[in-house]
């Protein structure tokens, strides 16, 4: 069984019932949600739009692989209305959106999938919440736990 971070942001529609939506699915489909963090509402990071997101983090316990928990939280971001990933134009707005922040002390960088998610150190609206629920996970790069990322942010 492994430890799964995830992050959960939306900013189109009903964002908390998108939110809730996603972690009845990832419940579901993922593994066991073992925490979740408060929600936090957050500015666009990279692009501007008139929305504010909602952001919160995961804990959950898994038999996937990481490749299988990719392709499996994509099917839920489409199932609840996400039609598209991020554009070669940049980022935009979302009904959903799920990113893999860390799986166990793995770390993997391949095409499709980087673990740990390779900008989690430099957003605020991923580091707070997961340091609610993990303060004292380390991240296996950067050898420093969420809480001190986190930190460094202030």
């Amino acid at each position: 069984m492994a430890t799964l971070y995830l992050s959960i942001g939306t900013n189109l529609g009903n964002r908390q019932s998108n939110m809730e939506t996603a972690l009845a699915l990832i419940g579901q489909k993922v593994g066991t949600v073992k925490a979740v963090s408060g929600v936090m509402e957050t500015e666009p990071w990279g692009f501007k739009s008139a929305n504010k997101f909602l952001n919160l983090a995961v804990q959950v316990n898994t038999d996937l692989e990481p490749m299988q928990a990719l392709l499996i939280t994509q099917g839920i971001e489409r199932q609840i209305g996400r039609t598209a990933k991020t554009s070669v134009d940049g980022y935009k707005d979302r009904i959903i959106d799920i990113d893999l922040l860390m799986y166990d002390d793995l770390v993997l960088d391949t095409p499709d999938l980087t673990i740990p998610h390779k900008l989690m150190h430099k957003r605020r609206f991923v580091l707070e919440p997961l340091a609610e629920i993990a303060p004292q996970a380390e991240h296996p790069v950067l050898h420093k736990t969420i809480r001190q990322l986190a930190d460094e942010m202030e």
